[in-house]
């Protein structure tokens, strides 16, 4: 009888951890996936930059400095894994491109053309999602660093060295959402 209490306690506390190590793969990969969709809004946006600043380049060509700039923003996205650093880099890319909108004011003729339009509302839409996805990111790192931060299954965390993930944060410029007039 006094052989069955250690051994159901082991079998519990072996089924606990069971339990939190597969709860904690399952945040762990959903963090993954919501980076992943983070990842395809932000290839779809960077698609989008380099034929912006070609339809605006044929009617703004001395605004040079503007170009220049929203296409380093970009590489220097494209080259971006960390969370944080990548959040700061697309605030900066937000406030450029929406700089390079206020441009169709100054030109009618870029404000009629069709094909500007066209990215303009493709742009609208990568930010919609793109918006989801951080939040749903956000969503799943909060639920992966409370898992890992609780006890006790911050015990099982340790032992197979789940780490907390960075949230994907805005710079405090980059707050604002694009303003896109279509």
């Amino acid at each position: 009888m006094s052989f069955w209490i250690p051994a159901s306690a082991a079998l519990l506390i072996l089924a606990w951890a069971i339990f939190a190590f597969n709860r904690l793969v399952r945040l762990r990969n959903q963090v993954r996936n919501a980076w992943a969709d983070i990842d395809v809004q932000l290839t779809r946006r960077h698609d989008l930059v380099p034929q912006l600043v070609a339809a605006v380049k044929g009617y703004a060509d001395h605004e040079k400095a503007l170009l220049t700039a929203v296409t380093e923003l970009r590489a220097q996205a494209l080259q971006q894994r960390s969370p944080a650093r990548l959040g700061a880099i697309e605030s900066e890319l937000e406030l450029a491109l929406g700089r390079l909108f206020a441009l169709q004011e100054a030109y009618p003729d870029l404000k009629a053309s069709g094909n500007f339009l066209d990215l303009q509302k493709g742009l609208v839409e990568v930010e919609d999602h793109l918006q989801y996805a951080r939040r749903f990111y956000n969503g799943a790192v909060r639920d992966l660093n409370d898992a890992i931060q609780r006890f006790p299954d911050l015990v099982v965390a340790r032992i197979f060295g789940f780490r907390d993930n960075e949230f994907y944060q805005a710079d405090a410029n980059g707050r604002n959402a694009i303003e896109v007039r279509l």
